[in-house]
């Protein structure tokens, strides 16, 4: 509804700014003097049986039902039809204007974008898609709205719930990207840059977005594990550095043939197992680890791997079987489909 009435204050805007909005009363004008004429020349009894007249000969759709036998009538008639279709024209024409306008501003990002709670891109290369493909397949956010904030010509996806603001990571763009409503900023890499520079505009990228909302969670992506103190002194939440990543796969494969087929399909969204993070429910608060792990093993075939405290963010894999847990506690679970565990 609230979408309903900002396209038809835009409408109306739109027509003031063309003038056409005095098109519109002209037409008013006319049906209304016509169906008065017409009233007149044929001498009806009901004068909304004449409204009725003028509307169909105005709009040239000419139903037959009411139709003038009187000379004055008839000339009404041809006066209505032959400026009927200049101002229906011309409205329609300047309506359906405004409708493939907006359609390119959005596909160019220059419209602001009214989303909230949502997920911003910011940057873009040829692994957004994949980005884009893993949030979509995680049932969290297979709705979530994404924004994304690059200097690219063109809206680089199609989806309902994608939308595109052009231009470089600042103050201005971040507004029209609705940041302040936003919960995570996906800072990707821009694969056009030399590999130094590349991780320097990650982090300024960074900095940028974490000075002016430092509570949105950001996720950045570098280059070179050299760069990570850099990117932490910007305050970034997380940090993935794509060549120390690969190289510790590479080395994984070398010394554990398959192994890492299975990290492959734990940090896809879309096929296989995945890695979650879920709250520890009531239940379980102050039961020891391997007690939780046995539990939701048996009742809901989801494997506990490890163990977030919330008030430290401390991470422990495979912690101790003593290790008790604590009610702000949550669990790193192994599940085929992300858990609700109540």
């Amino acid at each position: 509804m609230v979408a309903f009435f900002r396209l038809f204050k835009q409408l109306a805007d739109q027509l003031k700014a063309e003038n056409l909005h005095r098109v519109l009363l002209l037409l008013v004008f006319l049906v209304l003097a016509g169906s008065w004429a017409f009233w007149v020349f044929e001498n009806r009894p009901d004068f909304f049986d004449a409204v009725w007249w003028s509307i169909v000969t105005v709009t040239t759709v000419g139903y037959g039902d009411i139709s003038p036998v009187t000379l004055g009538g008839r000339i009404v008639g041809i006066v209505l039809m032959m400026l009927g279709i200049g101002f229906i024209g011309l409205l329609t024409a300047t309506i359906a204007g405004i409708f493939v306008e907006n359609k390119i501003m959005e596909n160019r990002g220059r419209r602001a974008i009214k989303v909230d709670g949502h997920f911003v891109i910011c940057g873009w290369n040829h692994r957004g898609s994949d980005v884009v493909a893993e949030l979509r397949a995680d049932s969290k956010t297979r709705n979530t709205p994404i924004v994304v904030v690059a200097e690219i010509e063109e809206k680089p996806l199609e989806d309902k719930n994608f939308h595109f603001v052009h231009g470089e990571i600042d103050a201005a763009t971040l507004e029209q990207a609705n940041m302040a409503r936003a919960v995570t900023a996906i800072i990707l890499a821009d694969d056009t840059l030399d590999a130094g520079v590349r991780d320097a505009k990650a982090i300024l990228n960074t900095l940028t977005v974490k000075s002016l909302y430092p509570d949105v969670y950001t996720c950045v992506e570098l280059m070179d594990a050299k760069n990570v103190e850099h990117c932490q002194r910007a305050r970034a939440d997380e940090i993935i550095v794509l060549g120390e990543l690969s190289s510790n796969l590479l080395v994984q494969a070398a010394l554990d043939p398959g192994v890492t087929k299975i990290i492959t399909e734990l940090v896809s969204n879309r096929y296989g197992s995945e890695l979650y993070k879920v709250p520890l429910p009531t239940a379980f608060s102050g039961r020891t680890f391997v007690e939780v792990l046995t539990e939701l093993k048996k009742s809901c075939g989801v494997l506990c791997v490890g163990v977030e405290n919330k008030q430290n963010r401390k991470l422990l894999a495979n912690p101790d079987s003593d290790y008790r847990l604590q009610a702000d506690d949550q669990l790193i679970v192994i599940s085929v489909d992300r858990p609700h565990l109540g």
